[in-house]
């Protein structure tokens, strides 16, 4: 064999060799990114579904498809790009701007408190007569992409800290494999939770007596889990916006109040014996949530303020 072609062969084995020990790298990137990004996957879950509960079955599926779209756009075509040049150029940047969307987090999760306390509320609900339905999916779409943007944001930035120690091509694509599953995962979740008194229903009209009862238990369960989600999900607003500001805090050179927060949970989790960790969690998750609250309702506060004051001046 001509030394020529032999040379070759060697670099296409060393290349080889290099491309797999590569792909491994990235497929351990991502369970790592994705395991650590898990909590927040969970809150987004329980976020969605409540901007498509109460339109008529036949929308449901093809608003979830809408926002599944914008979840893409927000990690894939916004966020993906602006973390690897974060990443590269201006990294100090990263931790202000998750604070900022920690905070608008918080600010849609104390605004919904502040709703279901008996305060005003701010724009047509589903308990409003709905002038034009075209234009309110439309909105309820744009309000869910909003708040998946930021959900997003957190989970491409938990995931980018993962692999910041790999290349560049290894981070865009640890990045870009973390975010279409993650989405995949997510939104075929809501689906399934939001589909399944529709099944219940299909369920109940077979002849199998088993079906009928599951169907029956279906139909009477979803309204309750839907209804705990909605709550789910406005304190997932706040957890995750006041932890988001409290880490960032820490990163910025303000730990008092993260330190608080984890002295408080490890004081439970030592407290709990076996169900410590769990307990340590909800002990974080509340004093986040705390946290989130109060800003986000003095943001609240401010914003209505100045929108008062500008109806006011015209």
């Amino acid at each position: 064999m001509p030394s020529g072609l032999v040379a070759l062969l060697d670099d296409v084995s060393v290349i080889a060799r290099a491309a797999a020990a590569s792909l491994d790298d990235v497929g351990a990137g991502v369970a790592k990114a994705g395991t650590k990004a898990a909590g927040v996957v969970i809150d987004d879950a329980a976020v969605t579904p409540g901007y498509v509960t109460g339109f008529t079955p036949d929308r449901e599926l093809p608003m979830i498809w809408k926002i599944t779209k914008g979840s893409f756009r927000n990690k894939l075509l916004i966020l993906l790009p602006i973390a690897l040049l974060l990443s590269a150029f201006l990294p100090q940047a990263i931790t202000p701007i998750l604070m900022m969307g920690g905070l608008y987090l918080a600010f849609e999760g104390a605004e919904k408190v502040i709703e279901k306390l008996g305060g005003e509320k701010h724009g047509e609900t589903l308990e409003d007569p709905i002038a034009d339905p075209v234009s309110f999916e439309k909105s309820r779409v744009s309000g869910a992409v909003r708040t998946d943007l930021i959900l997003s944001a957190e989970i491409m930035a938990i995931a980018l800290n993962e692999v910041s120690d790999e290349t560049l091509l290894a981070r865009a694509v640890t990045l870009a494999l973390v975010g279409i599953a993650i989405t995949v995962a997510v939104y075929g979740a809501v689906a399934l939770i939001v589909k399944m008194d529709d099944v219940g229903l299909h369920l109940t009209k077979k002849a199998s007596s088993a079906a009928q009862a599951t169907g029956r238990f279906l139909l009477r369960a979803m309204p309750v889990v839907l209804k705990v989600l909605g709550s789910v999900g406005t304190l997932a607003m706040l957890w995750v916006g006041g932890g988001i500001i409290l880490h960032g805090l820490e990163e910025l050179g303000v730990p008092a109040p993260a330190h608080f927060a984890h002295d408080i949970q490890h004081m439970l989790a030592e407290a709990a014996g076996p169900l410590g960790p769990v307990a340590g969690w909800l002990a974080y998750a509340v004093a986040s949530a705390i946290v989130g609250l109060v800003l986000g309702a003095v943001v609240a506060v401010v914003v209505h303020l100045v929108a008062k004051a500008r109806g006011k001046a015209h």
